[in-house]
């Protein structure tokens, strides 16, 4: 679990970095998840219906959805991004993506947005999780890495300069991986974009899968 030092960035009061397993450390892009970014809106653009936002954060997503009419739900780990999210008008739950969910089998998308494809550190395993929350006409939606990103999944942390938090499985995977990995989930990609240095995939369901 990404734990209290995340907690602290989404209140402003640190400002941690992500850390490797071996050494390697890149900024945590908490503004981003706060005050929208470039290429949201071209996300936002391709969730119809009923849509679920993992990982969601404080919500902007969820947010944006809503003021447009699209019934949404957001769900993250982190007892304060949910505050964050509710606090700005989103409907939120604090819920893991792997456990009891409302509304399995019956979401029109669902969103992986901000690297969120690294949940748990098993890209597969949560399409297929994805897979199982969608109505047989739904959609994911993901953000990916660009052509020629290598895929990874390892355990990292958040680190400050007072320390180091606990260490948590994730995962990142690029253009490249996302249609062999969403066939073995049961779905195809049905388009793939860039908007703003972003990629985006978005992967349907299989007939008779």
């Amino acid at each position: 679990m990404i734990g209290e030092l995340y907690e602290q960035a989404l209140a402003g009061l640190a400002c941690p970095e992500i850390e490797h397993a071996d050494g390697r450390t890149r900024p945590l892009q908490v503004q981003r998840w706060l005050s929208g970014a470039p290429g949201d809106s071209s996300l936002i653009d391709r969730c119809t219906g009923p849509t679920l936002d993992v990982g969601a954060g404080p919500g902007r997503l969820t947010v944006t959805l809503a003021e447009r009419g699209v019934p949404a739900l957001a769900i993250d780990i982190t007892s304060y991004a949910v505050r964050l999210a509710r606090s700005a008008g989103a409907l939120a739950l604090q819920r893991d993506v792997f456990g009891h969910l409302p509304g399995i089998g019956r979401w029109a998308t669902v969103l992986l947005a901000d690297g969120n494809i690294g949940i748990g550190g098993d890209p597969q395993a949560l399409l297929r999780r994805a897979r199982s929350l969608l109505m047989p006409d739904g959609k994911v939606l993901a953000e990916v890495g660009p052509p020629g990103a290598a895929a990874w999944h390892e355990r990292v942390r958040l680190r400050t300069p007072s320390g180091p938090g606990a260490w948590f499985p994730w995962a990142a995977i690029g253009v490249d991986q996302i249609g062999e990995l969403g066939n073995a989930a049961g779905l195809r990609v049905t388009e793939i974009w860039a908007d703003s240095g972003r990629w985006f995939a978005a992967l349907s369901c299989r007939a008779g899968s």
